[in-house]
C-alpha cells in the first residue's frame, strides 16, 4: 500500500549515494577502513573506547550475551514489552528469560522494583530496553544490582544519541546494543553496533563476530597478519563497507534529525493532550530522548482496531509497539507467565498505538494525523 503518511521514513540524499559509490569504486566490499572509521566515530558518540559494527542489532545482543559467558542454567531478566529480538538473543545462548513488568502507563521502561523481586542466585544478566528512545532509570538499576555480579546489557536499538545524566545511552552497561534497521533514526538498511568500555568484552566480541578468528581479511590484506587461528566458536555477524559507508553519513545527520524529531514530538503532544480518549506517555521523561517512536495509549482498548483501520483508510500508517512477548506462542508455551504477574505490561499492550514519526515529516502531516485520530477515537467511544 502506498501510504500518504508512513509510520517511518528515511533521510537519504546525495551524500549516501556518493558514499556507496566510493565503496563500489574501491572494490573493497567486506569490512575495511570505512568500517573501522564508523566504529571509531560511533564510539566517540557514545563516549566509550570500543564499538564493534555487526550485521544487526539482534547480532549485537547475541554477541553481548555470548561474550559475557551467559549460557545454560543462567537467568536473564528482560521486559516483555519490547521487540522479540531482545529476548530471542537470550535463547540463542541457551539461557532462560525471566519476564518482568514495566514501570507504569506513563513510563514503559523496565521496572527496577520488579527486577529486585525477580533476582535469584541464577540471575546473571539484566537486559534494559530504552523504549522509543527514552532512557531507563539507570541509577535505580545500579542501586538494585549493587554488590552483585550481574551484567547489564542496554538494548539501545531506539536510542542512538540519547543521553541521561550527562552520559550517552549505551555507555552505562557492560554492553550497549544498537540497531540500524531501515526504520531506525539512523539506518544502514540492516546493521548494528555493540559498544562497551570493557576491553575483554570488546576483544571477544570482535572474535565472535567473525567465526572466532584471530585476524580479519582486512588485517591480512594490509599485511598486519599473515594467518589466523580459531580460538572460539564464533559466528558470521560481519557487516559490509556499503552498510558502514551509509552509517557514517547517517551518523553525521543524527543530531539535526534528533532535533527535528523532538520538535515534531512536541507538536504532537500539544495536540494529543486535547483529544478525549487519548493518553500520552513519556511527557516527564528522563534525560534527552532520541524520539524514535510516538506512542499513545487509547483509554478504551476495544477501539484500537477501529482507529487503526480508520487512519489506514486515510493513508496513515500506524502500528503497535509491542505485543507483549510472553503472549507469543513460542514463549507462552516454553515460559508461561501466570495471570496478573505483569499488570502494567498487559494494560499497555492492549492500549498502545504508535503514530508516524520521522525526521522528514512535516508539521502539516502531524496536524493531519492528529485530526484523523481525533475523528476516529471520539465516535468510537460507544463501541
Amino acid at each position: 500500500m502506498a501510504w500518504q503518511i508512513p509510520l517511518a521514513d528515511i533521510d537519504f540524499g546525495p551524500e549516501e549515494h556518493q558514499a556507496v559509490q566510493e565503496v563500489l569504486t574501491s572494490k573493497w566490499l567486506s569490512m575495511g577502513q570505512v568500517t573501522e572509521t564508523f566504529e571509531q566515530q560511533f564510539a566517540a558518540l557514545i563516549d566509550v573506547p570500543y564499538a564493534v559494527a555487526v550485521s544487526s542489532g539482534t547480532a549485537a545482543l547475541h554477541l553481548a550475551l555470548a561474550a559475557l559467558d551467559i549460557g545454560p542454567g543462567d537467568e536473564v531478566i528482560v521486559p516483555s514489552l519490547t521487540f522479540v529480538a531482545s529476548v530471542n538473543a537470550v535463547l540463542y545462548v541457551g539461557a532462560t528469560p525471566v519476564f518482568v513488568d514495566i514501570t507504569s502507563p506513563d513510563d514503559f521502561s523496565i521496572d527496577p522494583a520488579a527486577i529486585a523481586r525477580a533476582l535469584t542466585p541464577a540471575t546473571k544478566a539484566v537486559i534494559v530496553v530504552h523504549y522509543g528512545g527514552y532512557a531507563v532509570d539507570m541509577a535505580a538499576i545500579a542501586t538494585v544490582l549493587a554488590g552483585r555480579s550481574i551484567a547489564v546489557i542496554e538494548d539501545a536499538a531506539h536510542a542512538p544519541g540519547a543521553r541521561l545524566d550527562g552520559r550517552a545511552l549505551g555507555s552505562f552497561g557492560d554492553a550497549g546494543c544498537f540497531s540500524f534497521f531501515a526504520n531506525k533514526n539512523m539506518t544502514t538498511g540492516e546493521g548494528g553496533m555493540l559498544t562497551t568500555a570493557r576491553h575483554d568484552v570488546y576483544q571477544r566480541v570482535r572474535r565472535l563476530r567473525s567465526h572466532g578468528m584471530t585476524s580479519l581479511t582486512w588485517d591480512r590484506h594490509r599485511g598486519h597478519a599473515s594467518g589466523y587461528d580459531v580460538v572460539d566458536l564464533g559466528f558470521n555477524y560481519r557487516t559490509t563497507e556499503i552498510n558502514t559507508a551509509l552509517g557514517l553519513v547517517q551518523l553525521h545527520k543524527l543530531a539535526d534529525n534528533a532535533q527535528r524529531r523532538q520538535r515534531l514530538t512536541a507538536r504532537y503532544q500539544q495536540q494529543l493532550r486535547a483529544i478525549p480518549g487519548v493518553t500520552v506517555p513519556f511527557q516527564a521523561h528522563r534525560g534527552t530522548s532520541a524520539y524514535h517512536l510516538l506512542p499513545i495509549l487509547l483509554d478504551n482498548p476495544t477501539v484500537r482496531a477501529h482507529v487503526m483501520q480508520s487512519l489506514a483508510g486515510q493513508g496513515i500508517q500506524t502500528s503497535m509497539h509491542y505485543p507483549p512477548i510472553h503472549h507469543f506462542s513460542l514463549y507462552r508455551q516454553r515460559y508461561p507467565v501466570p495471570p496478573g504477574r505483569l499488570p502494567q505490561t498487559e494494560a499497555v499492550g492492549t492500549r498502545e498505538l504508535t503514530l508516524p514519526l520521522y525526521a522528514t515529516m512535516t508539521d502539516t502531516q502531524v496536524d493531519t494525523v492528529c485530526a484523523a485520530l481525533a475523528a476516529a477515537v471520539q465516535p468510537s467511544e460507544g463501541l
